[in-house]
């Protein structure tokens, strides 16, 4: 019973991660048809900003209590503004050019870990987390981590502002509305490019954010972390349905706790199998994913 728990909890955790990364993506493709594949190269900026504050270097930021806590606020600030860079200075220019968007978004992916590699090395870094946070408490007789009911709390939080923002701000229903005709909302006097801007930075908010928390998870942080997080993360928006945050939640967790209870119960590794066999078997019989989404 305790292992199972602890499978359940850990995978929860997991994909809370996954959520937090895919959020994002999931609203950006969404809202504004953009394949990002510098979604990864975000969060890896959010987990080198963080680790670089919680270590020492930002003043008042370190590795416990409101220092953490700053580390990451700074983190996801650091990564908040990239995407905000990347929106004006890559995507924009390109918004009619879809060939030319994923490209021009791959290079991107790939010259930022390259970039972290070159300041900071290719090795992993321990990621200073705060002791409060690197405990673990008993439930059902199973030692849980802390770290996985942040996780699992950060990605609630986000899933709950992201219904909040599209459904009742009026930015969000300028979004949408830009969304199904752009020209008609822009004769309105509405500018879109900035709702789109800012679509953006909510994306990489949450991205960043993932990539701030994440270094607790894994306890490290390394420049390939983005990249290897992003294939999941669309393993996550396909399965969950194309543009649905909510259905990206559900998928969320049920590719986390597959992954981890298939890594236990079969042979180191498998877990990934297992993720890509359920993705099949998903498309196959519903090819608009779990919430009728085109996938």
């Amino acid at each position: 019973m305790s292992t199972i728990v602890l499978l359940t909890m850990t995978g929860l955790g997991l994909g809370a991660l996954y959520f937090l990364v895919a959020s994002g993506l999931s609203l950006i493709f969404g809202l504004m048809d953009v394949l990002n594949f510098a979604h990864g190269a975000l969060l890896s900026i959010g987990a080198y900003g963080t680790w670089w504050a919680a270590s020492g270097r930002l003043p008042g930021a370190g590795p416990g209590g409101w220092g953490f806590a700053l580390a990451v606020l700074f983190g996801t600030a650091v990564g908040t503004l990239a995407a905000v860079v990347l929106e004006l200075a890559v995507v924009r220019p390109l918004y009619t050019r879809p060939r030319e968007q994923v490209l021009a978004t791959v290079g991107v992916g790939l010259a930022v870990p390259a970039l972290l590699s070159g300041v900071w090395g290719s090795d992993a870094r321990t990621f200073p987390g705060p002791e409060a946070l690197s405990g673990t408490f008993a439930l059902l007789g199973a030692d849980v981590p802390v770290n996985r009911l942040v996780l699992v709390a950060a990605a609630v939080v986000v899933l709950v502002a992201l219904r909040l923002f599209l459904g009742r701000t009026r930015h969000g229903l300028v979004v949408r509305a830009g969304v199904e005709d752009r020209a008609m909302v822009t004769a309105l006097g509405i500018d879109v490019r900035k709702a789109f801007t800012l679509v953006f930075a909510i994306g990489g908010c949450a991205a960043a954010l993932g990539g701030a928390l994440g270094g607790l998870y894994f306890g490290s942080v390394d420049p390939r972390q983005g990249t290897s997080l992003l294939i999941f993360a669309f393993v996550v928006v396909v399965t969950g349905g194309m543009g649905s945050v909510t259905g990206a939640a559900v998928a969320a967790v049920v590719i986390g706790l597959v992954q981890q209870f298939a890594n236990y119960y079969t042979a180191a590794g498998l877990g990934d199998l297992a993720v890509v066999v359920l993705l099949a078997a998903l498309l196959l019989v519903r090819p608009r994913g779990l919430t009728g989404r085109l996938a």
